[in-house]
């Protein structure tokens, strides 16, 4: 086993074991806080109400009102089928009662996902929501945070960040509710933590790594926006990725020109720059060879700044979520655009979506049969189970062929 994996299993297993107790002892070892309670007051979330820009708590609701409009029209409709005359089959669109959202402090403390996962879970109807995060050293959250938070209607919100936040929601504690399934983002501890609570604990929302951008250029793109897409995604860590594909060399020194040119501005730009270190700008020969590369990539972000965005986008396969045009930088998306921007990285594109409204929901089959049902595929049904023998299987339908006669 990895270092990683040992370092996470252990704190994870304290977790489970002394509940409470663990995680203010991680809180203490790894946020440097010492906390009386995990969870997070009334006062606490009215203060930091209080506390937000106006210009700020206006942006967080005009977001929450556009994530909410386009996770609502995702609702699930179920129709009844008669596969067969007196055989009808349905599905029910059900919510997960308990779900857990895990909102990273660090260093860009991400109140949008607050919004990004809350408000999916409550349009769907989870009965329980628990979000937690990593308090600051005086055992404060951030207020944005808390604010997002009321706007998108959590009322469980609870101090713990990292390993021991993710242990707590998959085991519960004397505070922290045990939870069905772990959305949210964080470091490598956080996504580790994730997947060895999931083989047997609690579902996740899916396996992620560090961010990535794919941004697509022609010599009719915006180098200066190219430049500014690509520095928004770098700054996100040092593990991030970008990359941008041409099939203009000019546009490619524009774009690397401008790059570094917009670096020196950024206050993350340390960060930025050793992102930029791990990144491609690639030139081919034609748009097509562009997008083949790109869906074998299946980026996080995929933004097709071409001319001809609307025919390349028809031909994406792999992307987690794409952004069609000059217009469309990944904040949008990010931010207020009201798509959700917790996504699959890490090529896990190739097999997984991003979070959506089904994300909350599981979808229940419910099947009815009538005498005529038993008719219609009664028969059937003997013939292969008898072949895979499974003999009381068979007889299960043999009785009621025989209750009508058949």
């Amino acid at each position: 086993m990895s270092q990683l994996n040992a370092t996470v299993k252990n704190v994870l297993d304290d977790v489970k074991a002394h509940g409470d107790e663990a995680v203010r002892h991680y809180e203490k070892q790894f946020d440097h806080v010492s906390l009386d309670s995990l969870a997070v007051s009334e006062e606490e979330i009215e203060e930091a109400f209080q506390t937000i820009s106006t210009e700020l708590k206006a942006s967080l609701e005009l977001a929450h009102h556009n994530i909410a409009a386009f996770h609502e029209a995702q609702r699930f409709e179920g129709k009844k089928i008669e596969t067969a005359p007196g055989v009808d089959c349905w599905q029910k669109s059900v919510p997960i009662e308990k779900v857990g959202l895990y909102i990273p402090g660090g260093t860009a403390p991400l109140f949008s996902t607050v919004l990004m996962l809350a408000t999916p879970a409550k349009i769907a109807g989870c009965k329980e929501i628990v979000l937690c995060t990593p308090p600051n050293r005086e055992g404060k959250i951030n207020p944005a945070i808390l604010a997002a938070a009321r706007i998108a209607g959590v009322e469980h919100i609870y101090k713990a960040g990292g390993v021991q936040a993710i242990g707590a929601m998959a085991y519960g504690t004397e505070s922290i509710p045990k939870v069905y399934k772990i959305f949210g983002p964080g470091n490598q501890f956080v996504m580790t933590a994730k997947q060895q609570v999931s083989l047997h604990d609690v579902a996740i929302d899916m396996p992620a790594g560090p961010s990535e951008v794919c941004v697509i250029a022609d010599d009719s793109s915006n180098a200066t926006f190219v430049a500014a897409d690509l520095l928004s995604q770098a700054e996100h860590g040092i593990d991030s990725q970008v990359m941008l594909i041409t099939n203009s060399e000019e546009m490619l020194d524009k774009v690397k020109e401008e790059t570094d040119r917009q670096l020196q501005k950024l206050p993350r730009k340390e960060i930025a720059a050793k992102t930029l270190e791990n990144s491609q700008l690639v030139l081919v020969y034609d748009t097509d060879e562009a997008m083949e590369l790109s869906n074998c990539y299946a980026p996080e972000h995929l933004i097709i700044a071409t001319k001809d965005y609307e025919q390349l986008a028809t031909k994406v396969i792999n992307a987690g979520s794409v952004f069609l045009g000059k217009w469309a930088c990944e904040s949008a998306g990010d931010y207020a655009s009201g798509t959700n921007h917790t996504l699959p990285t890490h090529q896990y594109a190739l097999a997984y979506n991003g979070v959506n409204l089904d994300s909350y929901n599981r979808k229940i089959t419910f099947q009815h049969l009538t005498r005529e049902g038993i008719e219609s595929i009664g028969k059937a049904v003997v013939c292969m189970a008898e072949n895979e023998q499974l003999e009381a299987h068979a007889e299960a339908m043999r009785l009621r062929l025989k209750e009508i006669g058949k």
